[in-house]
């Protein structure tokens, strides 16, 4: 069937569609932004199903990436280990070591993992190049494609350290590996030439197994591996369970809050289309039964008002899928970067989807009014447009005549109650748009404050270190973790044998009470131990001092105050079975405490474990880090260079901390929650728009009238802006509370899906005066919405308001 049909229809709904352009283009845009923030909250949470899944399968990742010791096994003999039983794929060994670029300002980059592979490709892990090309020769190097940006470009370079005579490396790529199984790239040779300088240098080898979907199939192939080489051969091991876990806990955070402003954009969509066919309906009455006179059936009458709302919002759902196709694109790249993938482009289906379930609703919207206007009967419809409105709201009037007010502010105050209906959706309209407001104020803030959380030691102004940092070899990059990473609880680096001795840390600690700018500090050291009834190790940090101020934020109970007591994140009692009074046995080397759990710690690490205790619970124990906090009046990086002109020559260094920024998933979410509310507070605008304009056009004669005995312009606007501030102001009244609400119940499902509970400081994020600024917000969005109409009633002619019926 054709919807707007030809001859006499056609001519009546191409008449309808161009006689009202403000209100067609009003569900025009309405329906547009709705249907671009759908599609750009559509294509993240595909993104978010299982991103990791897809870009590791792609790119045939490894299960388990294996540190050796080359001094111990030859790369024949780990060529080999490639055919050992249950292993399906390997590649390598490729020379591996860790360096601490520094930038062309002489600023130091985070300490980097250096892979040495001739190429990409291979049996496991062919890393994708996302700009440039691979690395041919010594000099050149490829980075992980996170660290592109404006510093740090094709072309640029990096020195290898901060000494003099540090080699320079051009970057010629930025890559991307799902496995995370490196940080940097480069020639084999350039690995080796950097081991000469002191660097120790391990062969990574990286496999693929025939079972490998548990912890306990990969810590079989692990014991496999470890049977099959010299004994202390196997320096460590990666699982690529814990990235995946890992990825999928930030994902899911995405889908609730994605998921509610989702709704919001539908219900106000519905609001709107249904608001402004339906006043067409109720201005158009008269012509209604013109139509019907000359011969229009009821079935022809209902076409004709579905086609008139269905054109405009035909355009706007092919503008609103390409708008937010454009839209997703930046913040799918930093998706990109967060999950590990190459290419996201938005999913097809995800076009078709929203698409297609946006013109129902749109046409569900549009069914109800126009079959009122089908089955209005003729003499009805001609009565009714030609006689003078009922009293509808005279009562409204009255009581508004009596407010101390000018007579334009309460004529103006009164006209909602003329159609209650369409007050009704004009009001819902303003709350959605609040409710979206306070909703995306609360969860910026706490995703502030879950980032200012995720790193506590960033709160010191210096870090010490016992070791130098050009030459420590880092842990696997958060978040992967390394749940089975040694049979033994060891603590300490376990990738590499070799290199500097560490400076002890008795000569440091001398040194930062020497300082003459050390306000406080405190020791950690960051290592592994066993605990009963978790297999494999736990990541642990036990601290010496006062640590409460880099303490974790804490969901339940206090920070450790001294020996005998441990803090465990919420993931830890789930696993455990425990809660807090609970006593768990950990073992360090050969040391064994009982600990009691006196504290649940906010930990979004992922789904690794780590559990923070006393370092006086174990004698061997040593701090491999002190955390200061400077004196009021000294520059950190002035006190960084004296402590670390100090530390060198006994093998530690020092560095000023920068404050720690939002990114990864956070950031994510953070763009995603402004672009979203900025469409909808669009939306709620738009919908008071249509709703003003009907208004407006319906009262027309009687603004003549008006404007006929001294009106002036000025008082026209304050009566059309006065019919809107009453909603306004009591969307905000209504907004407010349920965007609250929202945040309250939406922010703990993220936490739930992230792992981990969600303390005060992250939840309790409103300020008195802040909520009061959003309540406003609704006759902000009230007023802004009739401003156009408004000006419009203020400008028309006298003469031609009197003339119009």
């Amino acid at each position: 069937m054709n919807l707007i049909g030809t001859g006499a229809t056609g001519r009546v709904v191409r008449s309808g569609v161009g006689g009202r352009r403000v209100l067609t283009a009003v569900i025009a845009v309405a329906v547009m932004m709705a249907v671009a923030s759908a599609v750009v909250g559509g294509s993240l949470m595909a993104a978010a199903d299982a991103p990791f899944d897809h870009a590791f399968d792609k790119q045939r990742g490894a299960h388990l990436t294996a540190q050796f010791d080359p001094a111990r096994v030859s790369a024949a003999q780990l060529a080999g280990t490639g055919k050992l039983a249950g292993v399906t794929a390997s590649s390598g060994p490729y020379p591996s070591t860790a360096f601490r670029p520094v930038d062309r300002a002489g600023l130091p980059l985070p300490t980097l993992t250096l892979v040495g592979r001739p190429g990409p490709d291979g049996g496991v892990d062919q890393v994708d190049l996302t700009s440039g090309r691979w690395a041919r020769q010594p000099g050149e190097i490829v980075l992980a494609a996170s660290f592109e940006g404006p510093a740090v470009g094709i072309g640029a370079t990096l020195k290898a350290s901060d000494t003099l005579a540090a080699p320079a490396l051009s970057i010629v790529g930025f890559a991307v590996s799902a496995g995370r199984t490196a940080d940097a790239w480069a020639t084999p040779a350039q690995v080796d030439a950097l081991a000469s300088e002191g660097r120790p240098v391990t062969s990574q080898m990286l496999y693929r197994f025939d079972a490998a979907s548990t912890e306990e199939q990969l810590l079989a192939g692990r014991k496999r591996l470890a049977a099959s080489t010299a004994s202390g051969a196997l320096l460590s091991t990666r699982s690529w369970l814990d990235t995946e876990r890992a990825a999928a806990q930030g994902a899911a955070a995405t889908v609730p809050f994605v998921t509610a402003f989702g709704v919001l954009g539908t219900v106000m969509s519905v609001i709107i289309v249904s608001s402004v066919v339906s006043g067409a309906v109720g201005t158009g009455l008269r012509r209604i039964g013109i139509l019907k006179a000359i011969g229009f059936t009821p079935r022809e009458v209902v076409r004709a008002y579905m086609a008139q709302a269905l054109i405009p919002a035909g355009a706007g759902i092919i503008l609103g899928v390409v708008l937010g196709n454009l839209l997703a694109v930046p913040l799918l790249s930093d998706t990109e970067a967060v999950y590990g993938t190459v290419a996201l482009p938005v999913a097809w289906w995800v076009d078709v989807a929203v698409a297609a379930a946006a013109l129902a609703v749109v046409g569900l919207a549009a069914l109800i009014p126009a079959l009122r206007a089908g089955r209005l009967r003729t003499v009805e419809a001609l009565a009714v447009g030609r006689a003078p409105r009922t009293g509808r709201g005279r009562w409204a009037h009255r009581a508004t005549g009596m407010l101390p007010l000018p007579r334009p502010v309460t004529y103006g105050l009164a006209t909602p109650f003329a159609h209650p209906v369409r007050a009704l959706a004009m009001l819902l309209a303003v709350a959605s748009g609040t409710v979206a407001a306070t909703f995306a104020v609360g969860l910026t803030s706490s995703l502030t404050a879950v980032g200012a959380a995720q790193d506590p030691e960033s709160r010191a102004a210096v870090t010490v270190t016992t070791t130098r940092l050009d030459d420590v070899v880092p842990p696997p990059p958060p978040p992967v973790g390394d749940s089975v990473a040694s049979p033994s609880p060891a603590g300490g680096s376990t990738a590499g044998t070799s290199g500097p001795e560490a400076a002890d840390p008795a000569k440091v600690r001398s040194a930062l009470e020497s300082q003459a700018g050390t306000g406080s500090y405190y020791g950690k050291a960051r290592t592994e131990v066993a605990v009963a009834g978790i297999s494999g190790s736990v990541r642990a940090g036990l601290y010496e001092g006062d640590s409460r101020s880099g303490s974790f934020e804490m969901l339940s109970g206090h920070w450790i105050t001294g020996t005998g007591q441990v803090v465990v994140p919420t993931r830890f009692l789930e696993r455990t079975g425990t809660r807090i009074g609970d006593t768990v046995r950990v073992t360090y080397e050969k040391e064994t405490a009982s600990l009691r759990i006196v504290g649940e710690s906010f930990d979004t690490s992922g789904s690794e474990l780590e559990i923070h205790a006393d370092m006086d619970n174990f004698a061997s124990a040593a701090p491999s880090t002190f955390l200061v906090e400077v004196r009021s009046g000294v520059s950190a990086d002035a006190y960084a260079q004296k402590v670390a002109a100090v530390v060198r020559p006994l093998g530690g260094d020092a560095t000023a901390n920068a404050p720690s920024g939002q990114e990864g998933v956070i950031l994510i979410m953070s763009a995603m929650a402004a672009l979203l509310t900025l469409m909808l507070i669009s939306v709620a605008g738009l919908g008071v728009l249509g709703s003003v304009v009907l208004d407006t056009r319906e009262r027309v004669h009687d603004l003549g009238v008006c404007k006929a005995i001294g009106m002036s312009p000025r008082q026209t606007m304050s009566l059309v802006l006065s019919s809107v501030a009453a909603i306004g102001v009591t969307g905000g009244l209504i907004g407010v509370p349920a965007g609250y609400a929202l945040h309250s119940s939406v922010l703990p499902v993220m936490g739930h899906a992230a792992g981990t509970g969600l303390p005060s400081r992250v939840l309790d994020v409103y300020e008195p005066v802040q909520l009061l600024l959003l309540g406003l917000g609704g006759v902000v969005i009230a007023v802004l919405g009739a401003s156009i109409p408004a000006g419009w009633a203020a400008r028309a002619p006298t003469a031609t308001a009197l003339r119009t019926e």
